[in-house]
């Protein structure tokens, strides 16, 4: 969460939730960073966290962990299973195994085998080859992977308490500056009654033989368009083999972001020559219903390989917004839209500083080479910094010195800072971000000025997406349904809007009842189909999703970001992936548009 900063604020220091690209570039995610969070609970620690209730009688993990799995829809008999079954292998692997148990159904509680020949294999990463070591029937601690017959109430206590102890002493390792997987690991090879002492030991030792920590590393390989390599891989180590002092930050902010392609132009871009694509979807990817899902391009290394995964295994299309507009935006895009025939908005935005706001060119010394915006902030800069700014060109010559200009373009860059008079530098206001972003002027007016910021931030580049949904519009000539997911302030409304597409129903899901009132108060004023709201992502069931699709005869787009919160360069405390507090909603997106496919395609 930033900690936001006023004009009356003495600092300008906050913790930030961004893009982090090395070039101060900072944003939250588009459509809905600020959209349906969990509860506050950590539920990031590797495996199945599960905290039963402390000693002064306050729920920890367990329950929290188990009624989020259940609020997504499986049953908490499936749950329990599962997440002994998937032992430390990580939330990613226990919903696909928690999928796999519900296409089961009453199979789990006959066939015991065919169960467990379905769930999820553990591959041994600490070979150095190209094998991988496939563990059928046991999993790293020793314990059956096997599905029971049954689970009763002894044997759930049992499985909780255990939990509890490893919790316990992972926090213990966490506190004396190891990582949590680490120490997770370290836990299923000594087992939970192991001492700290010896689980330090093997923590050690497993960094000394260079095998200790693989994490969720991805060994996706650059290529032109950010795909996999099918070439031989080898297996990386974050941290093996280095000695304790030279190990680096153990924040998170070493994992490495997924290489990406240069420059950043997806698959095409409008009024360029298009280049040859080799992208096949699988029969199950083929819409409709189409889906469109985006999110911060510069995530931890291995995000969007799971992503992907789950999504298909389809070949993300990674774009900066700053082809399109005057800001840069870092995105990432998965959908299984056509790639042919795409058209741009028109009319084509200005692409740099000078020719979006003409009235700075006056003022823009010769010595600032900016030409466009970094990534559009949720927060601006205190007037404190920007008199000190004032006072410090004030105080020199013209041009000033090296080091002046160092720390004004500094500055500059990292608020995103415009030239409006003489030595005096001012944030973009919230109608100037709405023009960069694509957005009606006064889309966002009627709130807080704050709030209009965050609104903003968190929003698509609507011009972006517009590219890419514009052949829907020969598609769908009566219009659509839409189901838009973490909607936020109405990015992908505004989008099929200003391309002509009309929208028959949207439902939309959005926790922010400030972008509630902006998405109704633009659909009132420019649309004549239906809006249905709902609060969160998470009480979407299948049963419901059922209903509306009997009612308006099926979605024909699924589109949405989830939260960014977690995986953003910038943040440092808790930049834990897909298993973090707020980015783990990625989940629900996965969840919902299954649950659409399925639903669409019996009846």
């Amino acid at each position: 969460m930033v900690h936001w900063v006023s004009d009356s604020d003495g600092s300008d220091n906050f913790e930030w939730d961004s893009d982090g690209n090395g070039e101060q570039t900072v944003s939250f995610n588009a459509a809905g960073a600020g959209s349906s969070a969990l509860a506050a609970t950590n539920t990031d620690a590797p495996g199945p966290s599960t905290r039963v209730a402390n000693g002064n009688g306050k729920a920890g993990r367990s329950a929290s962990l188990v009624q989020k799995y259940v609020d997504m829809g499986f049953s908490e008999e499936i749950v329990l299973k599962a997440m002994k079954d998937n032992g430390d292998n990580g939330a990613d692997s226990l919903v696909e195994l928690l999928l796999t148990y519900q296409e089961l159904g009453n199979d789990l509680k006959v066939d015991n085998d065919f169960a467990s020949s379905c769930a999820p294999k553990t591959a041994d990463d600490s070979d150095d080859d190209d094998t991988l070591e496939i563990w059928d029937d046991e999993d790293a601690g020793g314990r059956s992977t096997r599905v029971a017959n049954s689970v009763d109430d002894s044997d759930d206590e049992d499985f909780l308490h255990e939990m509890s102890r490893k919790d316990e002493k992972v926090d213990s390792l966490v506190k004396m500056g190891f990582p949590e997987d680490e120490a997770a690991l370290a836990i299923t090879r000594c087992g939970p009654d192991a001492s700290i002492s010896v689980l330090v030991d093997s923590i050690y030792a497993s960094q000394t033989a260079g095998d200790g920590y693989c994490g969720n590393l991805s060994d996706y390989e650059d290529n032109s368009y950010g795909g996999r390599s099918t070439g031989n891989k080898k297996k990386r180590k974050r941290y093996g083999g280095q000695a304790q002092g030279s190990r680096g930050p153990l924040d998170g902010s070493c994992d490495e972001p997924m290489p990406l392609p240069h420059p950043m132009v997806g698959f095409n871009l409008p009024d360029q020559w298009s280049r040859r694509v080799d992208r096949s979807l699988p029969a199950q990817a083929i819409g409709p219903p189409y889906f469109y899902y985006e999110n911060v391009a510069l995530a931890p290394k291995g995000v969007w390989t799971t992503i992907s995964r789950f999504l298909y295994d389809i070949q993300p299309e990674f774009v900066d917004s700053k082809y399109f507009c005057a800001a840069a935006r870092k995105r990432g895009y998965i959908h299984n839209l056509p790639l042919e025939n795409r058209s741009p908005l028109l009319p084509i935005p200005p692409k740099t500083i000078s020719e979006a706001f003409p009235r700075t060119k006056r003022w823009w010394p010769s010595w600032d080479p900016r030409r466009q915006f970094n990534c559009l902030q949720t927060c601006v800069s205190s007037a404190k910094l920007l008199e000190r700014i004032r006072v410090a060109l004030t105080n020199s010559s013209d041009p000033p010195p090296p080091r002046v200009q160092k720390y004004v373009l500094e500055e500059c860059r990292k608020w995103n800072l415009a030239w409006v008079g003489l030595n005096k530098v001012a944030p973009l206001e919230p109608d100037e971000m709405e023009f960069l972003l694509g957005f009606p002027k006064d889309h966002t007016r009627g709130i807080s000025r704050t709030e209009r910021y965050r609104s903003l931030g968190n929003s698509f580049q609507v011009d972006t997406v517009a590219y890419h949904l514009s052949v829907l519009k020969d598609l769908f000539p009566q219009g659509m349904n839409v189901l838009s997911l973490f909607s936020g302030i109405g990015g992908a409304e505004v989008a099929l809007h200003r391309l002509g597409i009309r929208m028959n129903t949207v439902i939309s899901v959005e926790k922010s009842e400030v972008n509630r009132t902006i998405l109704k108060s633009w659909w009132d004023q420019t649309q004549t189909g239906t809006l249905i709201e709902i609060t969160d992502v998470q009480t979407l069931s299948s049963e419901r999703i059922e209903a509306y699709i009997r009612r308006i005869g099926g979605f024909d787009l699924v589109i949405g970001g989830s939260p960014c919160n977690n995986l953003t360069g910038s943040n440092r405390h808790h930049r834990d992936g897909l298993e973090g507090e707020h980015s783990a909603l990625f989940h629900h997106y996965f969840r919902i548009l299954h649950a659409v496919k399925s639903i669409m395609e019996r009846l």
